[in-house]
């Protein structure tokens, strides 16, 4: 049992995890976790807003699985954690749900400029609620992300595009990779099975003008599944028809064919 799930008082546990994972909390942090948790099970007892709904897992898989993107993100760009966390990048959450990865990476990343889209829309709508009530900074958008990222003002203009449990990887590559400007990054935590999605998306992720930089093992403390982080780099222009309709990305994913 990890030391979240076995503590009386989970909190000193997490604040504990969250500085392994080189992302030490303020006070005032660990008050804007507490109130955004807060906010979540409530709104998961109205709605279904996460099939994560205890605590502990709340902490580890939705809080501490989101701060774990840092130290692999910031290796990839030659940044130590505090350094990155002090670019004030224009970055996308795309599918955010509720608020997860792009809340918590808000939380300890304030001069982030955070656009966070989620087509549903009482989704979007907690997600608007917990900014406001955390003090944080976002732009909360309630549509699909293929048509975001066919209009002016998203496409190719961030710098970094982050999805967790949206999609297989061959739908998720043409779901980010078009909001990401050349030279961008795109960060999509995946599962076990990442290694057969990474080898169907390389005809996609190369199409929208991507390329694979890393695959880090994620360890997140008080979680013993296997996390894997899909690093891309925005390396080329997408060509103009992609993302396609909304739902045909997954739909009819952009996968290569076996033979």
């Amino acid at each position: 049992m990890s030391p979240i799930a076995s503590s009386a008082d989970p909190w000193p546990a997490f604040a504990d995890a969250a500085a392994a994972l080189g992302v030490p909390l303020s006070d005032a942090q660990i008050a804007q976790f507490r109130r955004y948790t807060d906010s979540l099970m409530a709104a998961n007892r109205q709605f279904n807003l996460t099939a994560i709904r205890d605590l502990p897992d709340i902490l580890s898989k939705l809080h501490l699985d989101s701060l774990s993107l840092l130290a692999p993100l910031a290796q990839a760009t030659g940044l130590s954690i505090a350094e990155l966390r002090a670019q004030p990048w224009r970055a996308a959450d795309v599918g955010t749900g509720a608020g997860i990865p792009g809340i918590p990476l808000l939380i300890v990343w304030p001069v982030l400029r955070l656009t966070l889209i989620e087509s549903v829309q009482k989704k979007a709508r907690f997600v608007q609620q917990a900014v406001a009530t955390l003090g944080l900074k976002a732009t909360v958008l309630s549509e699909r992300a293929e048509i975001i990222a066919q209009q002016p003002s998203h496409r190719e203009t961030y710098d970094l595009v982050l999805a967790r449990a949206v999609a297989p990887l061959p739908a998720l590559a043409e779901l980010t990779l078009p909001l990401a400007r050349p030279g961008g990054w795109v960060a999509l935590p995946k599962g076990p099975a990442m290694s057969v999605e990474l080898a169907e998306a390389a005809d996609a992720i190369g199409l929208l003008g991507g390329e694979v930089v890393a695959t880090p093992t994620l360890t997140i403390p008080g979680v013993a599944e296997t996390r894997t982080l899909v690093l891309l780099r925005k390396v080329a222009p997408t060509p103009a028809p992609y993302p396609r309709a909304p739902g045909l990305p997954t739909k009819r994913p952009l996968v290569r064919k076996r033979g």
